[in-house]
């Protein structure tokens, strides 16, 4: 798998001594494992509060590198995509899967052990199974009445 998200020249262990407010744009996006969850609707019930992954993907993601297919605009192209930010965090990280780096360093915990920082490969992600590549399904090949009957588990 290539590596979409640039990790080269960072300095080491940066996200151990970097708060998330004080990273640049590059160790930023580098906390990303391209796993493909954030990119997967989500249902939450109006009820609970509780939210349930689809393998539904957004029409940008790109199910064979797990990345999005225009990343610059996505926000411009897919209304409802959050850009995740270091300012919106706090109201975003509850929708993360609990897997993600972002969430996980923002709740004050470590990085999961297969996580590219760590491991120094790109594919470690998909070849722990934590990635959902050739998993999904794109959302403009389901109806928005079927939604729930693309809920999975194992994905949070």
């Amino acid at each position: 798998m290539s590596d979409h998200i640039k990790r080269g020249q960072l300095p080491k262990n940066f996200w151990r001594t970097t708060d998330l407010a004080d990273m640049s744009k590059a160790e930023w996006e580098a906390l990303c494992d391209g796993c493909g969850k954030c990119c997967l609707l989500k249902l939450e019930d109006e009820d609970s509060g509780e939210l349930a992954y689809t393998n539904i993907a957004c029409r940008l993601f790109n199910d064979k590198t797990c990345s999005c297919g225009n990343y610059p605009l996505r926000k411009q192209m897919v209304a409802g995509c959050v850009v995740l930010t270091p300012e919106n965090i706090e109201r975003n990280a509850h929708w993360m899967p609990g897997t993600c780096a972002y969430r996980l360093l923002h709740e004050g915990k470590r990085l999961p052990p297969w996580h590219p920082l760590l491991t120094g490969d790109p594919a470690s992600t998909a070849q722990s199974g934590n990635s959902v590549a050739g998993q999904t399904v794109p959302e403009y090949d389901v109806e928005e009445e079927d939604y729930e009957d693309y809920i999975v588990e194992g994905f949070q």
